[in-house]
This record gives structure tokens, sequence and C-alpha cells, in this order.
């Protein structure tokens, strides 16, 4: 009798290893799968935001993970259906070997547990990531549609200013298509495409907002210009007509080659003018059907003929002026540039016996260059614009020395 219960218990003891066994497996089994679906979680966060090359990778890795999840897994209920431990007649064999299959199993399912909880902590930089772009998702379609609505409203005042604002509003709708993808979300866009849909219908909203307030003050711009642009074409349409008289005392008085380069001048700014009362009467219509980009660029194109306009008379009076000073007294202009080299060599000797031969040379032969155009005023016909144009060359030259010479003397500080 005695031995018969001591049978007995030896065989429920291994029932309820068996049974702890398997208890502990089925509360490894839930732990890892729980630890999965967080991780799942994670890996969709991811995937939905990021498709760098490190994204992908991370993605390949916890597929393979997954499968060997699914090996774990299926072994565990494999065991655990291999095992009926509850009923009566299970012997003391084979509750041992489901006490040592199901540890089996359990250690299994701890170590790949395991292995997913690192692979989890290694996502960390990418979820991180991640999780930031989404809290700009909402955010970010927020500001998109009120800047929408606040583009609406300021077309809205233009229009009510009596002003039109046709490229504006075409713009705004333009962003309908936008809108309804923004509102589908993203769920079918994506966030990463969502978020960037939203910044750029933000950013296009806000021009157009931005535009249509400026709108009355482009208008009265406009008109001002108009007014301006007016009086100084109908200005400088005098002033073109004064330079056929300075031509003429170019011609009396000074050699072919002082004033050929100018003869066309005339006919040039005249037809300048044309242009820019043309291109004038083009904005003023612009402007009255409101085409405000096209009014803009006409008087763009009137400011850039009058520029050239200008610089033409301009440069006809002036070269008479600049010939008379030197025709009357032209070593005024061979000691101003005297001075220029003589200042140039007294860098180059600073804090020197000898100047270096690369500053010298080119000074030397300044002195030497200045020296012939004197020379060549002396016959009977004498080129002073030439000479104007070289003694202003060697001008140049010095100047180029004394700033190689700073530049040097600075990177040796």
């Amino acid at each position: 009798m005695t031995t018969a219960r001591s049978w007995w218990r030896r065989g429920d003891n291994q029932r309820a290893e068996a049974q702890a066994a398997k208890d502990a497996a089925a509360q490894a089994f839930y732990e890892l799968d729980t630890a999965q679906r967080d991780l799942e979680i994670s890996i969709e966060t991811i995937s939905a935001v990021d498709d760098s090359p490190e994204a992908r990778r991370a993605l390949a890795a916890f597929r393979a993970l997954g499968e060997r999840i699914d090996q774990v897994s299926g072994a565990y209920i494999a065991t655990v259906d291999a095992h009926d431990i509850d009923r009566d007649e299970l012997d003391h064999a084979a509750a041992s070997r489901a006490r040592a299959e199901l540890t089996r199993s359990k250690d299994e399912l701890v170590n790949v547990r395991a292995e997913l909880e690192r692979f989890q902590s290694g996502l960390g930089p990418l979820l991180g990531k991640a999780e930031t772009q989404l809290a700009r998702l909402a955010p970010a379609r927020e500001r998109a549609k009120q800047s929408l609505v606040a583009a609406g409203n300021a077309l809205d005042a233009v229009r009510a200013a009596g002003l039109r604002a046709d490229d504006l509003a075409a713009r705004l709708a333009a962003l309908s298509p936008e809108l309804t993808k923004l509102n589908e979300g993203a769920s079918k866009h994506g966030v990463q495409e969502t978020v960037q849909r939203a910044d750029e219908m933000r950013r296009t909203a806000e021009a157009v907002r931005a535009e249509a307030e400026r709108l009355p003050q482009l208008a009265q711009e406009i008109d001002t210009r108009l007014v301006s642009l007016r009086t100084r074409v109908q200005a400088l349409g005098t002033r073109a007509e004064g330079v056929a008289p300075v031509l003429s005392e170019l011609r009396r008085r000074f050699s072919a080659a002082c004033w050929q380069d100018l003869q066309h001048v005339p006919e040039q700014a005249q037809q300048a003018v044309r242009q820019a009362e043309a291109a004038l009467t083009e904005a003023r219509q612009a402007r009255a059907d409101q085409r405000w980009a096209d009014a803009q660029a006409r008087l763009a194109t009137v400011r850039a003929l009058m520029d050239d306009v200008d610089g033409a008379v301009g440069a006809a009076g002036d070269r008479l002026r600049r010939l008379n000073e030197v025709s009357k007294d032209p070593k005024a202009e061979v000691e101003k540039t005297r001075f220029v080299i003589r200042d140039a060599q007294r860098l180059a000797m600073q804090g020197r016996s000898t100047p270096e031969p690369r500053h010298a040379r080119p000074l030397d032969e300044a002195v030497a260059r200045l020296d012939r155009a004197l020379a060549a005023l002396e016959g009977r016909h004498p080129d002073y614009w030439a000479f104007l144009t070289e003694t202003a060359a060697v001008r140049e030259t010095a100047n180029r020395v004394v700033a190689n010479i700073r530049e040097e003397r600075a990177q040796h500080r």
C-alpha cells in the first residue's frame, strides 16, 4: 500500500512538472506574440514614412525575423498538440517527455523574443524620425487648409475693391485636385507624400494670398510708373534730338577716330524712343485690362529702352566734354595718370630695397605706354580719344598691381 502511494505521488509530480512547463511555454508564447505585435506597429510606422535604404533593410530584417518567429511558434503549437498531459493514463515517461519538449519550446520562444527585443532597440533612430514626421502630419494639413481659406478671402477682398485677379484665382483653383488627395489622407498616399503635399499647398496658397493683398498697391505703383515713364520718354526724346548738334561739333573739331563709333547714336536713340512709346502704350492697355504681369513687363521694357537711350545720349555729350578738356590741357590727364603710377610704385617699394619683378615690370611698361600716348598727340590731327582710352588703360594696369600687392601681403600676415 505504501509502495503504491509512492508511485502515484511520483506520477502526479511528473504531471505537475509537465503542466508547469506547458504553462511557462504558453506564457513565453504570449509574450513573444505581444512583442511581435508591438514591433509590427513600429515597422508600419517606419514604412509609412521612410523609404530610405536603411528603412528598407530594417523591413527585410523584420520579415526574416518574422519567419523565424513563425517557425518557433509553429514548433511550440505542434509540441502542445502532441502532448495531452491531462489524460488519466499519462505515464511517467510520457509526462517526462512532455515536460522536456515543452521546456525546450519555451526556451526557443524566449530566445527569439530576446532577438526581437534587440532588433526593436536597434530601430530607435528610424522610429524616432518616423514618429517626428507623423507628428507633423496633422499640423501640416491644418496649416494648408487655413492658408487656402486665407487666400480665398484675400481674393474676395480684391474683387470687392473692383480689381480682377484672374491669374491668382486660376492658381488657387489648380490646387483643388491636391486638396482632394490631401483629404484622402496618409493611408492612401503615405505620410511623407501627404506632408510634402500639404507644405506645397500651403506655400502656393500663401503666395496667392500675399500677391492678392498687394494687388491694390501694385495697381497704384503701375499707375505711378506709367506717369513717370511717360515724362521720362518725352524728356529723353528731346535729349535725343540734341545728339545731332553734339556729333556735328565732334566732326568739326576732332579727328574721325574720336567720334566715328558714335555716328549712329542719333538714329538709334530715336528708334529706341519710338519703341519705348509703343511699349508704354501697350503697358497702359494692359493696365486698363488689369493684366498686371503684362503691364509690369511692358514697363520694364520701357525702362530698359530709356536706360539705353540715356546711356547713348550721355555718351555723346560726355565724349565732347572730355575731348574738350584734354585738347585744352592734355598734361592734366598725364599728371593724373602719373600720380596713379607713382602711388603704385611707392607701394611696391614699401619695406623693400627693390620691387618684385612681377610688380615692377607692368609699372615700367605703364610709364612707357604713357610716354608713347603723349607723344602720339604731336601729330597734326591727334586722336585725343585714343589718348584718353590709353591713359585709362594705364591707370587700370597700375590699380591692378596695387590690388595684387595688397592681396599678397594680406595672405602673409
